[in-house]
């Protein structure tokens, strides 16, 4: 259910102001990084952080969503650009991009999302928990480290990473450490159960109260002991200082329409689409499960919102846009609970870059870091782990193997890969429910249990073969709504064959799934005097 209602929205107003504060404060360096590491002018990641917090926060059925610039689409959108040539070109495939991502979204595409596994859906959030901790802790520590890397994890950057944190604690920063480090604290400290009862805390998240004390901290620290404090532009945020307001319209940079003639643009465009497409469905399906009030968002809505976004954004200027996991789980952490939060995160982008850049600028990385740090470790923390080990390996192996895929490769890539694993499952679970065999003496009962497909024809047949001479057979397919023609192949050929075994055959509810001609062969009435006794099936152990 979406609620329109204001009553609504101004009942969550306490979390959503202060959480959208918190995200905007996150997005800000994504926005920048992602824009530099896509070989796209900086502006045009802040472009798109206005886009998805100002305009797909309404249209979007999610109400804790939050859209922006993906890291996972740098490197198509660097290829892009160097491939066209220009950024112009560029922006027109983003249009048309845009515009095939609102077609998918009426054509109800969405509903590729609910075939996700709950299992492989929870190992990207652990995975990207563990990929947000790997990537802030040289920021916390003061070490350079790219910023596109906080969201993606690129195979090339695999091991790049793991030697970031090696290489970090030989070149400790004493300042972002302190900062980051008593951050963290605060943040642990405002989720006791002391400080929750408190209303006055429950006012303010602990996130913003990190923020807080990380630029005075640095603030105090340069005026009495520099040593301390954190000095490195690569360590602040770095926001571009605009002259006046109106200054802001100049930084648009609109499409180049001549490049409709170019067919590159087009391959560009179907891949942008495809991907962003896909990234936002498995954020939007993540978002649901992290959703403290248990929502369902709608995906076809979301599609289309995604599409108008990325439209407005390559009219503009701006990056593509995909709902992201990492900004929208640092919103729920913070205490967002409505579509306000990404509203206020767009709206504080829009004032920051009209009036208060030059101010933004002296917040510390090292405080930003754990923030996402906390989040990361709510996302993997191991009660995460254990609970899906105690559920059996049919749901602990696709989540563990979505883990390690993701680490290995990246998002898209692991994905694939956990959402083969966990078909394999699911075939297998089907492979031995839809068919059972349960025997009483000579009586035996042969149950179709639900749409039987070719995949469990070698069960059947193995099934048939223990069925012994002398005996009354039952087959009941009144719980079949769809029988494979293989499989009535089978079942005719056994009727063929019982007389000859003096098997005798009760057929149930078979007609309308598939004809099955008629044999000579004996029918036997219910007479079944104790309870069956299953037979087993050795591969099902």
């Amino acid at each position: 259910m979406i609620h329109k209602h204001l009553q609504y929205y101004t009942s969550h107003l306490k979390g959503d102001i202060p959480s959208g504060i918190v995200v905007f404060l996150v997005a800000l360096p994504l926005c920048l990084g992602i824009a530099l590491a896509s070989g796209a002018p900086l502006f045009s990641g802040l472009l798109a952080g206005l886009v998805g917090g100002l305009v797909i926060a309404w249209l979007s059925g999610s109400q804790l969503s939050v859209s922006g610039p993906a890291a996972g689409l740098t490197v198509i959108v660097l290829n892009a650009i160097e491939q066209l040539g220009s950024f112009q070109g560029f922006l027109t495939a983003l249009v048309i991009a845009g515009f095939l991502q609102m077609v998918l979204g009426f054509l109800r595409a969405g509903i590729i999302a609910s075939f996700f596994p709950a299992s492989v859906i929870e190992g990207m959030l652990a995975a990207i928990g563990l990929i947000l901790i790997m990537k802030q802790l040289p920021h916390a520590a003061g070490y350079d480290s790219s910023f596109e890397g906080d969201e993606s994890y690129m195979a090339d950057t695999a091991l790049s990473s793991l030697h970031a944190m090696v290489d970090s604690l030989r070149a400790i920063s004493p300042g972002a450490l302190v900062i980051s480090s008593v951050a963290l604290l605060i943040m642990i400290i405002w989720e006791l159960s002391w400080f929750r009862k408190r209303k006055l805390f429950n006012l303010i998240p602990g996130p913003l109260v990190a923020v807080v004390w990380g630029v005075g901290y640095n603030l105090a620290a340069m005026k009495f002991a520099p040593e301390w404090a954190v000095n490195n532009l690569k360590h602040m945020v770095t926001l571009p200082v605009l002259d006046h307001p109106t200054a802001f319209f100049d930084q648009f940079v609109f499409p180049d329409w001549s490049f409709l003639a170019n067919s590159q643009i087009y391959t560009v465009a179907v891949t942008m689409t495809i991907i962003a497409s896909l990234e936002t469905l498995l954020s939007l399906e993540a978002v649901d499960k992290l959703d403290p009030l248990k929502r369902i968002a709608p995906t076809n809505r979301e599609l289309r919102a995604q599409g108008i976004g990325n439209m407005i954004s390559g009219f503009i200027g701006g990056l593509p846009i995909t709902a992201v996991i990492v900004r929208s789980s640092a919103n729920i952490n913070a205490g967002g609970r409505t579509r306000i939060a990404c509203f206020v995160h767009g709206l504080c982008l829009l004032i920051s870059l009209l009036f208060f850049s030059q101010y933004l600028n002296y917040i510390p990385l090292a405080c930003l870091a754990a923030i996402l740090l906390q989040t990361g470790y709510k996302l993997a923390k191991p009660k995460v782990f254990m609970h899906f080990y105690k559920k059996g390996w049919g749901q602990f192996l696709p989540f563990v193997i979505t883990v390690c895929a993701i680490l290995a490769t990246d998002l898209l890539e692991g994905m694939a890969i956990g959402m083969a694993v966990g078909l394999i499952f699911v075939i297998i679970a089907n492979y031995h429910a839809a068919i059972t065999l349960t025997q009483d003496g000579s009586h035996y009962v042969l149950s179709l249990n639900k749409d039987v497909s070719f995949l469990n024809k070698a069960l059947l047949r193995k099934f048939i073969l223990r069925i012994e001479a002398d005996s009354t057979v039952v087959i009941d397919a009144s719980k079949a709504g769809f029988i494979d023609p293989d499989i009535v192949e089978t079942i005719e050929g056994f009727l063929t064959t019982a007389p000859d075994d003096n098997i005798k055959v009760q057929l149930i509810d078979l007609h309308g799934k598939e004809k099955i001609k008629k044999h000579k062969a004996h029918v036997v009435l219910n007479g079944r005097s104790k309870k069956p006794q299953a037979v087993t099936d050795p591969l099902a152990g």
